[in-house]
């Protein structure tokens, strides 16, 4: 089965940490839509009639695009795929968006997950990291989606941020298992050079933790949400059973995906497409652009993405689809850190243990065909 992104470009104001493509207001929110409209026509034949099991709404910020147009969206791609079998459709949000009437509609729009951005529950941390929602504004989120039916929640949090670890982070925490949702992703804070935080890093006067304070603080939310009864089961997510992403799934474990917006990304088992970073360009109709993966480049792919899940990579599986001599060089590969212990071999199985999994990009990257 496939999965379906649209990309919603537009945000109220940009968060200090965000580098994903983005454009701040909402004035060409029709225009955009009615090009998204256009793109999932021309594009009707890419998943070459496999069925569509998760649509994912992501941006930006989705929540700022009224649910009517969202509807529209779905239903036109329910008349072009086969969408009989949609496990998850999830839409991004913001707090501050998230009013009554706004998630009634979201409802009959068909939405029946949401990914709500909350990040911090300090209103001091939503400060540095310019979020225009408080953290009131957060569980009052949580609160309207419950009353409007909505049983299938996310809430994102960031750890690693400067001067709000120890006490700040663990409130954070406490507040999100208060709030008893079902899946939580906690991703440690990037400083990019795009970003305000990384001109700011440039200038001198901001500067990213510590390794030491990163592998505590993983470690921490490791701890507290595992043993809350959480899952952890990829780098940065943790989810209640039954409650994995579905839709970000098929970015782990190889799926077709066909992404529809500006600088949405597209795989279809062998090419790699990705769409214009330009909402004038994109509803002008700007073609996207391509990459052939090689065997080499899908080889490493499937390191890169197993390794960051907990089951890890199956080294049959692995054999079948990529040839015995090269997981047998992965293998040597990975004995040293299988003596360190950062690396687990169980049977056929080859995976990271989750509260290990900070450092899943040196193991990767040790274990890359060069």
């Amino acid at each position: 089965m496939a999965g379906l992104y649209l990309h919603i470009p537009f945000c109220k104001r940009v968060c200090a940490y965000c580098d994903f493509f983005k454009e701040v207001g909402t004035a060409r929110m029709t225009p955009l839509v009615e090009a998204m409209h256009r793109e999932l026509e021309s594009r009707r034949n890419y998943l070459g009639g496999e069925a569509v099991r998760t649509r994912y709404f992501g941006g930006g910020t989705p929540s700022l695009c009224p649910p009517e147009q969202l509807k529209k969206l779905l239903d036109h791609a329910t008349r072009l795929f086969d969408c009989s079998a949609v496990e998850e459709t999830t839409l991004e949000a913001n707090p501050d968006d998230l009013t009554p009437e706004y998630l009634d509609g979201l409802r009959r729009a068909g939405i029946d997950r949401l990914s709500i951005g909350i990040q911090s529950f300090d209103d001091g941390c939503l400060r540095l990291m310019n979020r225009r929602h408080t953290a009131a504004q957060a569980v009052e989120a949580i609160h309207n989606a419950r009353r409007a039916g909505f049983t299938n929640i996310t809430v994102d949090l960031i750890f690693g941020v400067p001067g709000y670890g120890g006490r700040s982070l663990d409130r954070s925490i406490d507040q999100a298992l208060a709030l008893d949702v079902q899946h939580i992703s906690a991703y440690h804070l990037t400083i990019e050079p795009g970003t305000a935080f990384g001109r700011r890093m440039a200038r001198g006067d901001f500067a990213p933790v510590d390794e030491t304070v990163s592998e505590a603080e993983y470690a921490r939310v490791h701890e507290r949400l595992t043993e809350a009864g959480y899952e952890h089961y990829e780098v940065s997510n943790f989810a209640r059973p039954g409650f994995r992403a579905r839709h970000n799934a098929a970015y782990w474990h190889g799926v077709k995906y066909l992404g529809i917006g500006p600088a949405a990304h597209s795989f279809d088992g062998r090419e790699r497409h990705w769409n214009v970073s330009s909402v004038e360009a994109y509803i002008a109709g700007d073609p996207p652009e391509a990459e052939i993966l090689t065997d080499h480049d899908r080889f490493n792919e499937y390191v890169m993405t197993r390794l960051r899940t907990a089951e890890g990579i199956d080294l049959e599986e692995a054999a079948t689809l990529f040839g015995p001599r090269r997981v047998a060089r992965m293998r040597q590969d990975a004995d040293g850190w299988i003596r360190r212990g950062t690396l687990r071999c169980h049977g056929s199985r080859m995976s990271i243990p989750p509260e290990r999994m900070l450092v899943s990009d040196a193991v990767i990257e040790d274990l890359f065909e060069t």
